[in-house]
């Protein structure tokens, strides 16, 4: 019988075998085109996926040169949205208050996209509502079938599901894979990383 580990990693393969490059190929054009255009990149999450923009954030801005923000960095506007006006419109308010615009694109990390219908996520759905009204593009990468993100979105990957019980974290540590894929493509980065340029000198 194989151990979790084994079993864990066997599925972590699979899912590199089933993602669809294609769509990791059109996010790479989109953010290009975003950055040739002066745009700026929002990246939002929550839970998991929080701490993975924020850490997205500096690849964009360091190694792409892409203007990139998180909502999720700033903990003091956050739990005041949150406690004078409610979780769901923290993000969406956060958009408003930046002027978001038809140049920008916001970027989702999410287990599951978001859904209205099962009050899961609400502040990524008025957020992707709020982007839609605006003209932003939006990116994604989300888990299960996608959510709201996946059905409003431009460029949305799906993590494929390979095991119903190992959903969240295969989704979020895919998170990871895909834009640390984003910002190394040689369309996209502009600087390399410190050990890579190091070895290189």
């Amino acid at each position: 019988m194989a151990s979790h580990a084994e079993t864990y990693l066997a599925q972590a393969a699979e899912i590199c075998r089933t993602i669809d490059p294609a769509e990791v190929e059109a996010m790479v054009a989109a953010l290009v085109a975003l950055r040739a255009r002066g745009g700026r990149l929002f990246i939002l999450g929550v839970g998991g996926s929080a701490a993975n923009c924020g850490h997205a954030v500096n690849d964009f801005r360091k190694l792409c040169g892409i203007e990139a923000y998180a909502p999720t960095d700033n903990v003091a506007e956050l739990t005041a949205r949150t406690n004078d006006e409610g979780w769901e419109s923290v993000f969406a308010g956060w958009l408003e208050v930046s002027r978001a615009n038809d140049k920008d694109a916001i970027l989702v990390f999410s287990v599951g996209g978001g859904s209205r219908e099962r009050n899961v996520s609400p502040n990524l759905v008025l957020a992707l509502e709020y982007a839609k009204q605006q003209g932003l593009t939006i990116l994604g990468v989300v888990g299960r079938d996608g959510g709201y993100t996946k059905q409003v979105g431009d460029h949305v990957l799906v993590i494929p599901t390979v095991d119903p019980n190992h959903i969240t974290p295969h989704s979020e540590a895919f998170q990871a894979v895909v834009w640390h894929g984003l910002v190394c493509h040689p369309d996209l980065m502009a600087r390399a990383n410190r050990w890579e340029g190091l070895t290189r000198s």
